[in-house]
């Protein structure tokens, strides 16, 4: 999974540059440094984990560790952020004849979005019992809310603070986070589970985000 892609493409299809090359080493140890965590949280616990750990497991100092993250658990931010950077990119693509639900299921099933990484989706059942990681991933989506909002707002030609758009960015960013919690949980019980068992699950999650509230 990726924080960031490279060279990735506008509304106007033409190619985007590319990062300067500074910016560029600097997503790539941010990753390195979420994924190192990720596996020390998984292996040995949140408490078990210290700083220090994660970078000399890195190989840089602590202090460079707290240049890019302010604590240990805001490490993992970078492998949270994947998915959501996925699908807004996917969004920016989102042809006019197909509906929402569709386009973003199918493009699960093509590969557009990244594919589930089994320490990830570890990671996301853990955010339920550690308060502190259940933070960084709620605050992940809620920084996702706005760039969801101007997508939708400039598909359906209103405001991005046009309370109709912000209620449907916050639907779809919750069947997002929804369908990504109930997977991790279904593949701790079966990891034979596919990429078109994610697919299903997030169609079911946008569908029932569709249906509004049926009360």
């Amino acid at each position: 999974m990726v924080d960031a892609t490279p060279g990735r493409r506008t509304g106007t299809d033409e190619p985007a540059a590319r990062p300067p090359l500074g910016e560029r080493r600097r997503a790539a140890l941010r990753l390195e440094i979420a994924q190192t965590a990720v596996r020390l949280f998984v292996s040995q616990g949140v408490t078990g984990t210290t700083g220090d750990q994660i970078a000399q497991a890195v190989g840089i100092s602590t202090r460079t560790l707290w240049r890019h993250f302010p604590t240990k658990e805001s490490c993992i931010r970078p492998v949270l952020t994947a998915s959501l950077d996925a699908a807004a990119e996917a969004l920016r693509h989102w042809p006019p004849e197909t509906g929402l639900l569709d386009f973003l299921t199918e493009s699960c099933r093509r590969g557009t979005l990244p594919r589930a990484d089994p320490g990830v989706l570890d990671l996301i059942r853990m955010t339920h019992t550690e308060p502190a990681l259940r933070a960084v991933w709620l605050q992940t989506h809620d920084d996702a809310l706005p760039l969801f909002a101007e997508l939708l707002a400039r598909r359906s030609g209103r405001h991005p603070g046009d309370l109709r758009v912000k209620v449907h960015a916050a639907t779809v960013n919750g069947a997002l986070r929804a369908a990504a919690e109930d997977f991790a949980q279904r593949f701790a019980e079966d990891d034979t589970l596919s990429d078109d068992e994610l697919a299903a699950c997030l169609h079911t999650a946008l569908r029932a985000a569709a249906e509004g509230l049926p009360y």
